[in-house]
């Protein structure tokens, strides 16, 4: 870039009342950035190397002395705003930002980083449990390897995550510049292999520890040999906090009665209370009308009516969240939210399901969230719709029904396909005779008992009737195993997932992932009759599935509350 020209004339002589008393930095002109980017031009008379000095200090600090006379105005006003440039340059650099490393090396309450000991359940569960404690640091013991060794071999899911977990060690420990015990005693940076959101170091246990136990506890088991391995490491580090993380509870008692600090593995809960979990309805409040009545739209298309409402309650509410409002002497209100733009939603009343004319597959909805059910089963534009409830809330029935109706009526889908998790999660289904869908007959009797409800509906075909109505119906319903999922692909298809209380996160996951074009996917379960070992009401897959896709456009849920079983069954569910 060339040069400015040189300036024609001397700049004017300033004045004494032109400088203050106090003399302070301010604020850069975003005017004068081209003139602060260029190079100061060279004037005829040059400052004198006696007044230089002072214009730098006089620019970039406070000052209290006096105003200047007349002729040390000239010189100092030639080049006073370079000089101040330059010494704010000089002076006053700006901070270097630091590195993510070294942000996240240190904990944000400046206490000291925690040692954490991790029990082989903690792999075996999650196998990115490695890069999950931030800036904390990990201690593998020997007998931990020992065991994640007799694991590795099969098709189960724990078998997967050791092979996993054991690549994700070996990938750690390629960065190693040599194999010796000194450098690994150092500890290896988890953030190695790009996870920088782990900032601290993963240590093997690289000696022999002999720490005493006390005498009823045999030396020879895998916990007791950790438990030794938690009790030295604490002695060895007095001044650092070490804490064993397992997933078996009565490993943490034991630890407990030792005097060991012990938590359970808590970053695989979504979330830390199930009643705070996403229920899919929300009631209006008393005055919404007087509320939102005076900026309402309202129409009418396709029989439903239309509402856009904007005020204090939009931003509480979700796409496709169901809302109602009863009040006594007054046309009860149930819609759902259709969408959100900015201040503003859309609600869209819905169908009476409770109505016999309105009946699916013989099925009528006989309370407020059953009726909320069958809106979001029935509706194409829905795509993934997750149902929670207590045992004798209708959950299977409705949406068998559905299935059912949008298959053989609608021709919406081709065919419904059943699914559940048989428990043990993962494991072989057995060496029961016969074809997967004979070996799945077992597990599928709640399949069979609502099939049989739904058919007894058409009592007017007679025997012979009903018997071609089982037949049709059975031969739309293909009953699969969740051993065999991964890598399929459903296309048109209404997917039923019972029992997906039972479902890890991953495991739900890779069912939701095989969801082609045109497809369903139903998820049923009850988070209070969770079968699956180290799975809770927080860290269950169907849980995981509420939480995740709460807000989106083309997913519902709702929590069914009310039992429909029978009396019998409902007095049972309270008193028992």
């Amino acid at each position: 870039m060339p040069l400015p020209k040189a300036p024609t004339k001397r700049a004017s002589r300033l004045e004494s009342n032109a400088f203050e008393t106090t003399l302070t930095v301010s604020k850069p002109d975003p005017s004068r950035k081209a003139v602060a980017a260029t190079p100061a031009p060279i004037l005829a008379a040059p400052p004198t190397p006696a007044l230089r000095p002072k214009s730098s200090p006089a620019a970039t600090s406070k000052s209290t002395t006096p105003a200047v006379n007349a002729k040390q105005a000239e010189p100092v006003q030639t080049t006073f705003a370079p000089s101040a440039v330059q010494a704010a340059r000089t002076q006053a650099p700006k901070p270097a930002k630091p590195s993510a490393r070294k942000a996240a090396a240190k904990p944000a309450n400046g206490e000291a980083t925690k040692l954490f000991v991790l029990d082989t359940n903690v792999l075996m569960h999650d196998p990115m449990c490695l890069f999950r404690f931030e800036e904390h640091d990990i201690y593998l013991p020997m007998i931990t390897l020992e065991e994640m060794d007799g694991h590795k071999k099969g098709m189960t899911e724990v078998a997967r995550n050791v092979r996993q977990v054991s690549r994700e060690l070996d990938n750690l420990a390629g960065g190693l510049k040599s194999s010796g015990v000194e450098e690994m005693a150092k500890g290896l940076p988890l953030d190695h292999t790009g996870h920088r959101e782990a900032g601290g170091k993963l240590f093997f246990q690289t000696e022999l520890i002999d720490a005493p136990l006390p005498a009823g506890l045999p030396q020879g088991k895998a916990d007791n040999q950790i438990l030794a391995v938690v009790q030295a490491l604490k002695l060895k580090n007095p001044g650092r906090e070490v804490v064993l993380v397992s997933k078996d509870i009565n490993m943490r008692i034991k630890a407990r009665a030792l005097g060991l600090p012990t938590e359970d593995y808590r970053n695989d809960k979504t979330l830390e209370d199930s009643d705070l979990l996403y229920t899919g309805v929300q009631a209006l409040p008393a005055d919404f009308w007087e509320r939102h009545g005076k900026t309402m739209e309202s129409w009418q298309q396709g029989g439903l009516t239309f509402y856009r409402i904007s005020g204090p309650l939009v931003p509480s509410l979700l796409v496709n969240e169901l809302v109602y409002l009863e009040a006594p002497g007054a046309a009860p209100l149930y819609a759902k939210v259709l969408e959100i733009t900015g201040k503003t939603a859309v609600l869209r009343t819905l169908k009476d399901y409770g109505n016999q004319k309105h009946s699916v597959w013989g099925v009528t909805a006989r309370n407020r969230e059953q009726n909320f059910a069958l809106n979001l089963l029935m509706d194409p534009d829905c795509d993934f719709v997750t149902l929670t409830g207590t045992a004798g809330t209708g959950k299977t029935l409705m949406t068998l029904a559905a299935g059912l109706s949008q298959v053989l009526d609608e021709r919406r889908y081709s065919e419904i396909i059943v699914t559940r998790v048989t428990v043990p999660v993962g494991e072989d289904i057995g060496f029961l005779p016969g074809t997967e869908e004979e070996k799945m007959s077992p597990w599928m009797g709640a399949l069979d008992d609502n099939l049989e409800v739904l058919a007894r509906g058409d009592s007017a075909a007679g025997e012979w009737g009903r018997a071609a109505t089982n037949d049709l119906v059975r031969s739309k319903i293909k009953i699969k195993s969740l051993n065999f999922m991964r890598g399929r692909t459903f296309l048109n298809k209404f997917v039923i997932i019972d029992e997906a209380q039972n479902l890890t996160p991953k495991q739900m996951k890779t069912l939701i992932t095989r969801a082609g074009p045109g497809t369903k996917i139903v998820c049923l379960g009850n988070l209070a009759q969770i079968d699956t070992p180290y799975l809770t009401e927080g860290s269950s897959g169907l849980t995981f599935a509420v939480d995740r896709f709460k807000g989106w456009a083309h997913s519902g849920h709702v929590t069914l509350a009310r039992g429909e079983r029978s009396r019998l069954a409902d007095f049972a569910s309270e008193v028992l």
